[in-house]
């Protein structure tokens, strides 16, 4: 099995298709690194992955808006396709097992709470949405 993470910001506002009766939302997530070259040139590469989550719980889709930062998981798909002049070419998909909102550009501030998690994300503890003031219990009575 191969697993891909990415954690990138989201180049577009998603589409909700239904195919064949089933759900699929798809977008498409850029990551952007920076390097220099063998000059000292500061330089940027984006790559960009298309997902595609195939999913009943749809609830997601109204906060993978453009410019949302997200991490995805799930197993990459490659299709083979034609062009119109003929030539061959493929294209690396992501088909989403898991999606988490990080943050965006136009957050004010929002904390968690307002970020779901979809898929086969595992359950994080309330306490690691709470602020360390805000735990109640002694530290040295957790049961692990």
């Amino acid at each position: 099995m191969i697993k891909m993470h990415v954690i990138g910001n989201l180049g577009k506002d998603c589409i909700v298709n239904n195919v064949n009766g089933k759900n699929v939302i798809n977008f498409s997530v850029a990551h952007t690194e920076k390097y220099k070259d063998a000059q000292g040139v500061q330089k940027d590469k984006t790559l960009w992955v298309e997902c595609a989550y195939w999913t009943d719980r749809t609830g997601i889709a109204p906060y993978l808006k453009k410019g949302t930062q997200v991490y995805a998981e799930g197993t990459p798909d490659i299709r083979s396709y034609t062009t119109a002049d003929g030539r061959q070419g493929s294209s690396l998909t992501l088909r989403i097992s898991g999606v988490q909102l990080l943050g965006g550009r136009d957050n004010q501030g929002e904390g968690n709470e307002s970020r779901p998690a979809y898929g086969n994300q595992q359950s994080q503890p309330a306490t690691q949405n709470m602020a360390a003031n805000e735990i109640t219990e002694p530290m040295d009575d957790l049961p692990f």
